[in-house]
């Protein structure tokens, strides 16, 4: 699993992924240890709907946390302001208009927003407002204008 590329974040991405990892960690990785526990006491385990479903919570949960860790361990902080730069980057918030002219915004960003690494986000990252850029995604190829650039979003 592990990946060795660098993963760009603000530092408010980075935060939001320590607080996730903290939440996981403390308060849900007891929750399911004591469902664990719990389901355990019900006797037989080999029919145990409860244990098995919590045991298979912790696998997942545990695989989270890993995976939110690996990411950590690779963060590259960016400091993205968009008006010095005029240039879309990792914390931008990008205010897109596709062909049909119906308009969405999106935040590059690799913690809940779209990846720099996706298809849009390696479209869009260095353009500024007024570029058009061609998204090539996997169900086709198509052109987004952009209208407007914000800055990193905390």
């Amino acid at each position: 699993m592990a990946d060795e590329k660098p993963q760009p974040m603000t530092p408010a991405q980075k935060s939001q992924l320590e607080a996730e990892l903290a939440e996981l960690e403390g308060p849900r990785r007891v929750e399911v240890v004591q469902a664990i526990a719990t389901a355990r006491a019900f006797g037989d385990l080999s029919e145990n709907f409860e244990y098995h479903a919590a045991k298979n919570e912790q696998g997942l949960l545990e695989a989270r946390i890993r995976t939110i860790r690996d990411r950590l361990d690779r963060v590259v902080l960016v400091e993205q302001d968009a008006s010095a730069s005029g240039e879309v980057g990792v914390g931008s918030t990008v205010e897109i208009e596709d062909e049909k002219g119906e308009r969405m915004t999106v935040e590059i960003s690799s913690v809940g927003g779209v990846s720099p690494d996706s298809p849009l986000g390696r479209a869009l990252i260095g353009a500024k407002p007024g570029d058009e850029v061609d998204v090539s995604a996997p169900r086709g190829s198509w052109r987004a204008r952009v209208v407007a650039i914000g800055g990193a979003q905390g």
